[in-house]
């Protein structure tokens, strides 16, 4: 049976020194050493449900080309042509009809990320095809996700999502279906937005739509450690985190009685918020562009039949929310990087941002 516990701070925490959010060395050591190591989410599976379909993601300044092939496995290659290093794809999103061609030369490989042909190489001593594929690097799906992992020798991804498997079966994710995105460019370090969503301590002065639904002290977790964290927090009676506070969608069918009370929030490491309530599910995906910018996609997912339903009283309320916590992590932004500035003292509502901190600095090697 899962235990939840209010956040409480083992003895004195203070918050990290200046540096970390605002230091570019810093930030290029995060690329490397977090972003190029750990299991990142890029997208849904839904974004490429036929053969040849093809989405691009940029992570650590790479280029890659995640695509469903004929036998309806999703591969993640690098849009680099292995001949002369040529980018192969320029469109955000698209299907190729069978195969990839580079641009420049007209090699030609197969979605499968095979070498198919590559004009007069033929005339090239000791040249193979088979010794020129696409370059691939390790891809997971869990929950209708798509992650990838740029370490050449990454841990396999259910060992590390160990604690989260089977965790949200009941309410169906993969079934669910996307109601609305936004991106949001926010001039904030990624991490001042990891820590602003793992607290309530802020809830009642910055969200007073929320805290009018959702009590702002009622937050319990069950994950305090580690690269996951978080928990729930309870709804009142009869509301939905909604702008009228009331929904008339119903809530997802699978769920038990306890799990429509509730709104459950964590943190994966390195660039998911992710939250799942009575009768939607939220996501936000963080793609850090410098120590002081963040872009943020986040997107509302429902059953497909409350879809017609009409999805705007869930998403206006949280698009409201988000920029009330994109304000303050500006504003926060703004005060590291003032001399004035020194580590602050937690409160233990921010016990889950002294655990985040201590798995931070164990992944970034302490610089």
């Amino acid at each position: 049976m899962t235990t939840f516990q209010r956040a409480r701070l083992q003895g004195t925490q203070f918050s990290l020194p200046a540096k970390y959010y605002i230091s570019p060395e810093i930030f290029a050591q995060e690329q490397e050493r977090i972003f190029g190591r750990q299991w990142v989410c890029v997208g849904r599976s839904a974004q490429i449900p036929g053969s040849g379909d093809y989405l691009l993601v940029n992570l650590c300044n790479e280029s890659l080309i995640v695509l469903r092939n004929q036998s309806g496995q999703v591969r993640a290659f690098y849009n680099v042509c292995r001949h002369r290093g040529t980018r192969l794809c320029h469109e955000a999103k698209g299907k190729f009809s069978a195969a990839i061609q580079c641009p420049y030369h007209a090699w030609t490989y197969r979605l499968d990320g095979q070498l198919a042909a590559a004009p007069h190489m033929g005339e090239v001593d000791n040249f193979a095809l088979n010794d020129y594929p696409l370059v691939s690097c390790a891809l997971a799906e869990w929950e209708g996700f798509l992650w990838i992992n740029l370490a050449a020798n990454p841990e396999p991804f259910s060992k590390v999502f160990a604690p989260l498997l089977n965790r949200f079966d009941d309410w169906n994710l993969p079934s669910l279906q996307l109601g609305k995105q936004i991106v949001y460019d926010v001039q904030a370090n990624w991490k001042l937005i990891f820590q602003n969503y793992s607290e309530c301590y802020h809830c009642s002065p910055v969200h007073p739509q929320l805290a009018v639904l959702s009590p702002s002290n009622s937050g319990r977790n069950d994950l305090m450690h580690g690269s996951f964290l978080g928990g729930y927090m309870t709804l009142n009676p009869g509301s939905s985190l909604t702008m009228s506070g009331t929904t008339n969608r119903p809530g997802i069918a699978s769920l038990s009685y306890e799990d429509l009370q509730r709104a459950y929030y964590y943190t994966f490491m390195p660039n998911v918020l992710f939250s799942v309530h009575p009768d939607y599910a939220m996501v936000h995906r963080l793609r850090p562009i410098s120590a002081d910018r963040t872009e943020i996609v986040c997107e509302w997912y429902f059953e497909p039949e409350s879809l017609p339903l009409g999805v705007d009283d869930a998403v206006e309320f949280w698009d409201l929310t988000n920029r009330q916590d994109w304000q303050v992590s500006e504003w926060t932004q703004l005060g590291v990087g003032s001399r004035a500035y020194t580590p602050g003292l937690y409160a233990h509502p921010e016990g889950l941002l002294a655990a985040f901190d201590q798995e931070y600095l164990k992944q970034i090697g302490n610089p």
